[in-house]
């Protein structure tokens, strides 16, 4: 059986730079970072009291109040960044068979807000009038539940799931929509990722593992991979969504094609419940399966968007995967992570990440790295590879791979490409 190749035609991002996705492209190609205080919840109590929040957000953009009540702030984001990409894939509803439309949209955490929310609201009733829940508590909690609103709002009856793998979870969900159109059960798969936990929970849990930087006297700078003076991650949300469609299919119909999905990877660290394999093991694999599935060599990749968290464990790690996998060719290609400016968005990290890596390779510009400062170097990381420190570079990018790793060891690459027909 051949395999269908398989197109980017739309794409929708709310992010902390900016709740389009030209703002948040033109914040990345500037460095903007968009961490700041936190002022979802109190945080004047926690280790941690900065995060990168998406601002000014107005759902009703997108739903009406009734409908909007119904959803967790990570469903809502996701509704939000799916409408704009389908809008912008320009297809005609009206003709399409939407039976082979499907949505493969994940979360890393899913409702946290709402689940802090009713058991809140329980531990203050349970003594008195009883348990007093929302009929709403599970619907707008469970991850799975923004894939379904996407397929609800537009009658799209092709498959639909979530996909839950940490942080690696939305690149899970576009590997999924991958496979399932090449191997022609879809025409198009909307796809992507969400996630709002900037919560008391979230913050909380997260501090309480000392995951989390600390650098609470300068939020805008907290994020610096591969920087020795890196503490932690800086908490992101927002939302992702990638059209993926069948090329015949986006041909036929005259869509626009970003780039070709050449290729993913997955693999397990097997290693530990929240740490990355020390020597990148897990890394190594899912780049190698990546780069097979995508019958590329590792020379034909221009530009790596790392996970590149700014924890003191993981970003070494990943240099030492890259280093192994690439060979002389790591000290050619450009590196960078833009967690650096978004934060980590956690269960929408990789379909964020994949929309940069579809950017660069349409624009031929790398987006950079921020906050690193001449001679804050660690002496475990070689700075000869070029990490497109504080300035976006442009060079050509014929094909960029995105790699995010989750806890519980789940890893997960992508690889895109310029289209040539």
């Amino acid at each position: 059986m051949e395999l269908k190749r398989v197109v980017v035609t739309g794409l929708g991002a709310i992010s902390p730079l900016g709740n389009t996705l030209p703002e948040t492209w033109e914040g990345l190609l500037n460095g903007k970072s968009g961490a700041g205080p936190i002022t979802h919840f109190d945080a004047s109590k926690f280790k941690t009291q900065f995060a990168c929040e998406v601002k000014g957000f107005d759902s009703l953009q997108y739903l009406d109040r009734k409908e909007a009540r119904k959803c967790d702030r990570y469903s809502l984001l996701a509704i939000g960044a799916a409408k704009q990409a389908v809008d912008d894939a320009a297809m005609d509803l009206e003709k399409e068979d939407k039976n082979r439309i499907g949505v493969i949209f994940a979360a890393g955490i899913g409702g946290i807000q709402t689940f802090e929310d009713e058991v809140m609201g329980y531990a203050k009733t349970k003594d008195t009038i009883g348990p007093k829940f929302n009929p709403f508590f599970i619907p707008k909690m469970i991850a799975d539940i923004a894939a379904g609103h996407i397929s609800m709002i537009y009658g799209f009856r092709g498959p639909n799931f979530a996909t839950v793998s940490a942080c690696a979870s939305s690149t899970n969900a576009i590997a999924d929509a991958f496979n399932y159109i090449r191997l022609g059960k879809a025409n198009a798969i909307i796809t992507g990722g969400a996630e709002a936990a900037i919560a008391a929970a979230g913050v909380g849990g997260f501090n309480s593992m000392n995951a989390l930087s600390t650098r609470n006297d300068s939020p805008e700078t907290a994020s610096r991979p591969f920087s020795a003076s890196r503490d932690g991650f800086v908490m992101g949300e927002g939302a992702a969504c990638l059209v993926l469609e069948e090329l015949e299919h986006a041909l036929a119909r005259g869509a626009k094609i970003y780039a070709e999905v050449a290729g993913t990877g997955l693999s397990a660290d097997a290693y530990h419940l929240t740490a990355t394999h020390p020597e990148g093991l897990g890394a190594k694999l899912v780049m190698t399966n990546a780069l097979e599935d995508a019958e590329m060599k590792p020379e034909d990749i221009d530009y790596i968007n790392v996970h590149g968290t700014s924890t003191p464990v993981g970003d070494l790690s990943e240099v030492k995967a890259i280093k192994e996998v690439f060979g002389e060719h790591a000290y050619k290609l450009n590196i960078s992570s833009t967690k650096s400016m978004t934060g980590h968005l956690l269960g929408a990290a990789g379909a964020l990440e994949a929309i940069i890596s579809v950017m660069s390779v349409k624009e031929d510009i790398v987006p950079p790295t921020i906050n690193h400062t001449e001679g804050d170097n660690d002496p475990e990381i070689d700075y000869n590879m070029n990490f497109t420190f504080n300035k976006a570079q442009k060079r050509t990018v014929n094909a960029a791979l995105s790699n995010t790793f989750g806890f519980g060891g789940h890893n997960a690459s992508l690889i895109v490409k310029k289209f040539v027909e």
